[in-house]
């Protein structure tokens, strides 16, 4: 691990393409990609896979380069490959391993999950585009400023709230976004809105035992004596903070911390577990399994 607390192989560019699947198991999946695969001057180079054979569902990620005979259309591969995947039932995704997924960030007044967002991206440690970053407040638009990433205030009220969904929609259409990360978004997003952006749209939210709502939770926690303190990243749905988890950070809480020490260590472990989660999303390695997820490191 690195100090930063994500792997170290995120900051190189990659090449070739990333194949995505999931199907039930059965009998000569991998034989089938492997041929196909090879029928077409390709090599691999990750390849990884996991069965759940609870459920009996088979899951990969295969990344893969051609030969020297040049570069394929990728919308010629994915025609091709349809075929093997009809066979087995696929749900597949294949994708350009070099183009950078574009990611709008969303935030309300607490700047420390943005801040390591834009910092990772400027760096390099995250292979990301921050197209835009979107707030219901104006605190947050110096901090955009800074990664010369544009700002856009777009208050949310009672009476503003569907224009304001709409407007952040649009945003996304016109910017042409591949994810939406909610980088402590103090504001409930719609069942409609959560559906769009279905499988897209990632959130943070601490995890305590008890948990904690409302105002100050950190404070709350220290009030309470808690012992452990994290984090947890997971997909948007409709069931508020209860979509498929990425990634959960915990750390122990000592009985010497003040309540400010623990308030800190609980945003480290916000950044963290957000960060390893829009890296493994953009980087492709998240299948979705019904509630849970299936994640290749």
């Amino acid at each position: 691990m690195t100090i930063s607390g994500l792997p170290p192989s995120g900051t190189q560019r990659r090449t070739g393409y990333l194949l995505t699947l999931s199907c039930p198991d059965r009998m000569g999946i991998v034989y089938a990609i492997s041929e196909f695969l090879f029928r077409r001057n390709c090599t691999l180079v990750e390849s990884q896979q996991f069965v759940d054979r609870d459920k009996g569902v088979f899951f990969m990620r295969i990344h893969f380069a051609r030969g020297n005979d040049g570069v394929t259309d990728i919308e010629a591969l994915r025609t091709e490959f349809a075929d093997v995947a009809a066979t087995f039932a696929m749900n597949w995704r294949l994708v350009d391993a070099s183009l950078r997924q574009r990611v709008i960030i969303m935030v309300s007044k607490y700047g420390h999950c943005l801040n390591d967002l834009l910092f990772r991206a400027d760096t390099g440690e995250l292979g990301i585009d921050v197209v835009a970053v979107v707030s219901n407040h104006p605190d947050l638009g110096g901090l955009a400023d800074n990664y010369d990433v544009p700002f856009y205030h777009v208050p949310v009220t009672a009476q503003t709230k569907q224009a304001a969904e709409d407007r952040l929609v649009e945003l996304i259409n016109d910017l042409d976004v591949d994810l939406t990360v909610l980088a402590r978004y103090m504001q409930i997003l719609s069942t409609d809105l959560c559906k769009t952006l279905e499988g897209r749209a990632i959130n943070i939210h601490h995890s305590m035992l008890p948990s904690f709502k409302g105002a100050r939770p950190y404070h709350q926690a220290y009030d309470r004596g808690v012992k452990l303190i994290g984090a947890t990243a997971h997909y948007v749905t409709g069931d508020l903070d209860e979509g498929p988890i990425i990634e959960q950070e915990v750390r122990r809480v000592d009985h010497s911390m003040s309540a400010g020490e623990v308030t800190t260590m609980g945003r480290d472990n916000e950044c963290l577990a957000l960060a390893r989660a829009v890296r493994w999303h953009t980087e492709n390695r998240v299948l979705l399994h019904g509630h849970r997820t299936v994640i290749f490191e």
